[in-house]
């Protein structure tokens, strides 16, 4: 593994380009499959000139077959040379957070800083349960979870527990020489909030439109500046779904096809509470997808992204590209992203850069 040479800040208003891949087995297909599948699109990214690559976590459900996104991450950082990769989201209910900081220090020096870690909340699911952390924790300890992580990962170089997490000082090792990136997976006001206070900046899901992400963003800038930290210096990233096509109606078809069967493995969440979890309509979830998200031909993708890049303090595009199904089509599809709408040259500068003269706004390049 080498250093990750767009690493440093880009000048100017720059947002990068990456994949997030929930590597979902699909019906008929092996997990296994599924798996190796996800492994070869991360490095397609690679080759086709994106920034970084995202994995999700899931425990127990066919919709993401990935159960250690850390564990996934370094098999890719194993694999590449350049690019980052991120972790979309480790859920942080389940681990203990040393356990996690470890794990971030150690694939952060091993890849010479490609790696990038990405925490949520989770879901009150059976995984609370199997793991032995939890309704309690799940409701209760995510923010001991966060500070705990947080000082494991600033450099410091010994840390002290806290009170869901008593132990007397130990020392960091393997000791990050700077500190570890990590994102705040958030869709609640108070997960926004929290992340806040710290300084970290949201990894924002699929499912919000642009209107409700800026709104969070806005409550995070609000609340980040009212404990002292700069807004215009944290770097948000958010997630969309990808499908290029020669036409809009053929994407749009292509994602009504081969994204329902995927959405169907989330019917596998058991809640510990006993409530029945939620199940949204998947014909009218799949069409709000299609309708919020970069779906449709080159140009109607260019003008998804150019709104996708304007939000405010988002410097990272998550792009979800398995959604038609299928491995041919999917690394098809990583490549029209690239060639056809985000205009990346391989493997060279991976940035949006604002300039005034242009009409989009954005230019990829």
């Amino acid at each position: 593994m080498t250093a990750d040479p767009a690493g440093a800040r880009r000048a100017g208003r720059g947002v990068r380009a990456h994949l997030f891949l929930l590597a979902g087995r699909r019906p008929g297909s092996a997990h296994a499959e599924a798996l190796a599948d996800a492994h070869r699109y991360g490095r397609a990214a690679e080759a086709a000139g994106f920034d970084g690559v995202w994995i999700a976590e899931h425990h127990f459900i066919s919709y993401g077959v990935c159960p250690s996104a850390t564990v996934f991450a370094a098999h890719l950082l194993g694999a590449t040379r350049s690019i980052a990769v991120g972790t979309a989201a480790c859920v942080l209910s389940n681990r203990h957070p040393v356990a996690l900081g470890e794990e971030a220090a150690l694939l952060h020096e091993l890849s010479g800083g490609r790696f990038r870690l990405g925490v949520g909340r989770g879901g009150p699911w059976v995984d609370l349960e199997v793991f032995g952390t939890g309704l309690d924790r799940y409701h209760h300890g995510f923010g001991d979870s966060l500070d705990l992580l947080v000082r494991w990962l600033s450099g410091e170089p010994a840390v002290e527990g806290n009170q869901r997490f008593p132990f007397r000082p130990v020392p960091v090792v393997p000791r990050p020489r700077s500190r570890v990136p990590l994102w705040v997976a958030a869709t609640s006001v108070s997960t926004v909030d929290l992340a806040a206070r710290y300084g970290l900046p949201l990894l924002l899901g699929l499912h919000a439109d642009l209107a409700e992400k800026a709104e969070l963003l806005d409550r995070h800038a609000r609340v980040a500046a009212a404990h002292g930290h700069d807004p215009a210096g944290i770097e948000h990233a958010s997630a969309h779904l990808a499908q290029v096509a020669e036409t809009d109606r053929a994407a749009a078809q292509a994602v009504r096809a081969g994204l329902p069967p995927l959405l169907a493995g989330t019917a596998d969440y058991v809640r510990l509470d006993g409530a029945p979890a939620g199940r949204r309509d998947p014909a009218r979830y799949v069409d709000h997808l299609i309708d919020i998200h970069p779906v449709g031909s080159p140009r109607r993708c260019r003008e998804a992204v150019d709104r996708a890049a304007d939000l405010p303090g988002v410097r990272h595009l998550l792009f979800m590209v398995e959604g038609a199904g299928g491995r041919a089509r999917t690394l098809d599809t990583i490549r029209r992203l690239a060639t056809d709408v985000l205009d990346l040259p391989a493997p060279a500068a991976r940035a949006i850069h604002y300039h005034a003269s242009n009409g989009n706004g954005y230019q990829w390049r």
